[in-house]
């Protein structure tokens, strides 16, 4: 890998957690630069998904006092997200190299649509909400199950689809959903991340260096987040990633 590779992985992994700090969607930079930069897809997807990882891990310290209180909540889907993540992780293991080249456009577009119309999707989520019952909570399993299975075997976009099921389960606190949301992401990737690493999926050199530019943008972004529009930076994210998304799949014509 030149020095120029490196520079550019580590300038979009810098990015990348600054925009997780501030507005999510990060990985529409990191994951992209590593395939620019000569990486395989399947193993591009797992050095990113460890780049980014510490960033979210340390993102649930911050959220200790909104996570009290939440503790049936938090067995339940973090039960999920464990076994879920694990069989997303297994999933993408089983995958061909060329049948993932061809589902990056489309996992790319899922990804944009999902950030897109995140708060779209949330209200929708929060309308369909029947409080209290079993086929409720029921339903909220099956659905963030499904989620925990994406989020291993890809990730981008797994945050808002969270976010979307809390709501579905009548979650109203958007402090409270999003410090479980973070814990939730946690343990989706950082078992997807233990499986990838034992079966030698991670191209350590670029994922060093990743993830230090993940973790001092995070760390810039939470800085900045303070003192800038997130809804600005939500649509230059938006615009940029529909034209990646577009390049991906000329690519693949």
């Amino acid at each position: 890998m030149e020095l120029f590779d490196l520079a550019l992985i580590f300038t979009a992994a810098l990015l990348a957690g600054a925009l997780n700090a501030i507005a999510g969607g990060g990985s529409f930079f990191s994951f992209p630069a590593l395939l620019v930069a000569g990486v395989s897809p399947i193993v591009a997807n797992a050095t990113n998904a460890l780049a980014l990882w510490p960033g979210t891990l340390a993102s649930v310290g911050a959220y200790r006092r909104e996570l009290s209180g939440q503790r049936n909540d938090i067995w339940l889907f973090s039960g999920l997200s464990l076994i879920g993540g694990l069989l997303g992780a297994l999933l993408l293991l089983a995958t061909d190299e060329q049948r993932f080249t061809a589902l990056i456009p489309y996992l790319l577009l899922f990804a944009t649509l999902i950030f897109t119309f995140s708060p779209q999707i949330t209200t929708v989520a929060q309308r369909l909400v029947g409080h209290g019952s079993r086929q409720q909570r029921l339903l909220v399993t099956v659905v963030y199950f499904a989620i925990a299975i994406y989020g291993g075997f890809f990730g981008a976009g797994l945050g808002i689809l969270t976010l979307a099921a809390l709501a579905l389960l009548g979650h109203d606190n958007i402090h409270r959903m999003n410090a479980l949301k973070t814990l939730q992401a946690a343990l989706v990737n950082g078992i997807a991340v233990a499986t990838f690493v034992a079966t030698g999926l991670i191209a350590w050199l670029p994922a060093l260096i990743m993830t230090i530019g993940a973790i001092a943008g995070g760390y810039g972004g939470a800085a900045i987040a303070r003192r800038i529009d997130a809804r600005r930076v939500r649509t230059v994210v938006v615009w940029i990633s529909i034209g990646l998304t577009v390049w991906f799949f000329v690519r693949a014509s």
